[in-house]
């Protein structure tokens, strides 16, 4: 249990915390950005960007031009129309669209194959697809397709794997944070280590060039202050992308017993408020739920 000392001094606002946790990253390791994003980038900011030199680049990593078409032709986006070719399936997604959906697909090749990540890695991706099918069912709300609640699924826990490498005991931490019912999962983290897996995800995918949005979710998606009340602007979107993330984790949950924690409890209230959901809404979903993830591929 995380004890909390009565004689400290005065604790220092959120931005001296803030600068203290990113001067302490100097040495976590934060994967560099790949280069597949800076050209994409680049084309980006061109005028006239050039599909067919991307879609050259792309092919010629065979892992990456699959999983490009794949998430294009994905059941959780629900495009009618079907492509066969990574130009296709460029133009169809749009550059930006693209470029995030490439991120997602390379961050889990940055980190060594580890036995024991395979549940996390495949936890994220139920998030990021269960997030995306609830867009589809709930409607678009500030700014928020399918596609980015997709990819924020994907990233929110981002930072896990890189504390996952520099700390030898960080699974035993991660164990203690899932289960407490009293302090914030960041918390537990912050009083063993010098820093914890939000802010370290946050700083990852902003050195991705993820979106604003993306950035601020991930930085603060154990906080209820982002949920309740979500308001216009980045702010709305990055409160509404974790609220998407947390009713679909909290409903695979639900549906397979599988990686329980007490996260819930702590958002759940503002998450439904967040969507505009009630209780009877949430279970009303779970049937649903079961008939999607049944017709998707298992991995």
């Amino acid at each position: 249990m995380l004890e909390v000392a009565t004689n400290r001094a005065p604790a220092p606002d959120a931005s001296d915390l803030d600068l203290q946790l990113e001067s302490s990253l100097r040495e976590i390791g934060i994967p560099p950005r790949p280069r597949i994003l800076e050209l994409i980038n680049l084309e980006a900011r061109a005028g006239e960007p050039d599909f067919n030199a991307l879609a050259s680049l792309i092919q010629s990593d065979v892992a990456l031009s699959a999983g490009l078409i794949k998430t294009a032709n994905s059941p959780f986006f629900g495009y009618r129309q079907k492509t066969r070719n990574v130009r296709d399936a460029l133009l169809m997604l749009g550059l930006m669209v693209a470029a995030n959906a490439i991120a997602g697909l390379v961050l889990r090749r940055v980190f060594p194959a580890l036995q024991t990540m395979e549940r996390f890695w495949d936890a994220s991706q139920r998030t990021g697809e269960l997030s995306a099918w609830l867009v589809r069912r709930l409607g678009i709300r500030y700014g928020v397709t399918a596609e980015d609640a997709y990819t924020f699924g994907l990233f929110r826990d981002c930072g896990i794997p890189v504390l996952m490498q520099r700390y030898d005991g960080y699974a035993g931490i991660l164990a203690r944070a899932n289960v407490s019912d009293t302090h914030r999962f960041t918390e537990i983290e912050s009083a063993e280590i010098p820093t914890h897996h939000a802010v370290v995800g946050a700083l990852l995918a902003q050195s991705w060039w993820l979106p604003e949005s993306f950035c601020l979710g991930i930085r603060r998606h154990h906080d209820p202050a982002l949920l309740a009340p979500v308001g216009a602007g980045a702010g709305g979107a990055s409160g509404r992308l974790v609220a998407l993330a947390q009713l679909a984790e909290k409903l695979h949950h639900d549906l397979t017993g599988l990686n329980q924690t007490r996260e819930w409890d702590k958002l759940g209230t503002g998450t439904l408020e967040a969507l505009e959901l009630t209780e009877a809404d949430q279970a009303e979903l779970l049937p649903e739920i079961r008939a999607f993830i049944a017709g998707l591929p298992h991995y």
